[in-house]
């Protein structure tokens, strides 16, 4: 994953690394023992760069969401599963929860289900939040789960949320949640 990303990032080092690879199936078209050795050096030198680079907690909680992500019907009336979420406090702990769809608005984002797994392990600081969809994609909390996450403590403003998946791109949850009405109140 940190070779991955760090070629995503890295157009140079990406190109050469094409060049190269092209270079090798030429000169050894029937021989991938050959390809391999001679892609070796230039890929160790790469995975030293991207590791001391590298920090897989995005992929680690992506991951943790999509384990959970199974979407099922619970009954006539509520599905679960769809969407899955997984949080980072500020601990170190990862908790996770999936949507609850019901025919009426007792359902419940999972945003706010991995939420409530960390409170009922005691806890209520978040340093970081993946929502995934149902294709796969992630996706900011809707306005209900900014507002829960805001409420649930004053640091969490600060909480990184992931906007997507391959470049990690993220922003805080108080840029989500501008002039929260519950700034400065004590």
């Amino acid at each position: 994953l940190a070779f991955r990303d760090y070629m995503r990032t890295h157009k140079k080092e990406r190109e050469e690394y094409a060049k190269l690879k092209t270079e090798l199936a030429q000169r050894f078209p029937y021989d991938i023992d050959g390809y391999c050795d001679g892609k070796e050096h230039f890929v160790r030198e790469m995975e030293r760069a991207a590791l001391s680079q590298f920090d897989g907690t995005w992929d680690q909680l992506y991951i943790a969401a999509r384990n959970v992500q199974r979407d099922r019907k619970l009954s006539l009336t509520m599905e679960a599963g769809c969407v899955s979420a997984a949080l980072l406090t500020k601990q170190g702990a990862v908790y996770v929860g999936v949507c609850i769809d019901t025919a009426c608005s007792l359902g419940m984002c999972a945003e706010r289900n991995a939420a409530a797994n960390m409170l009922t392990n005691g806890e209520n600081e978040i340093s970081k939040v993946v929502a995934v969809m149902g294709d796969g994609k992630v996706g900011p909390p809707c306005g209900v789960c900014r507002e829960y996450l805001m409420q649930l403590g004053e640091s969490n403003a600060e909480a990184d949320i992931l906007l997507d998946y391959p470049s990690k791109r993220a922003v805080s949850l108080k840029s989500l949640v501008p002039d929260w009405w519950g700034y400065g109140q004590k």
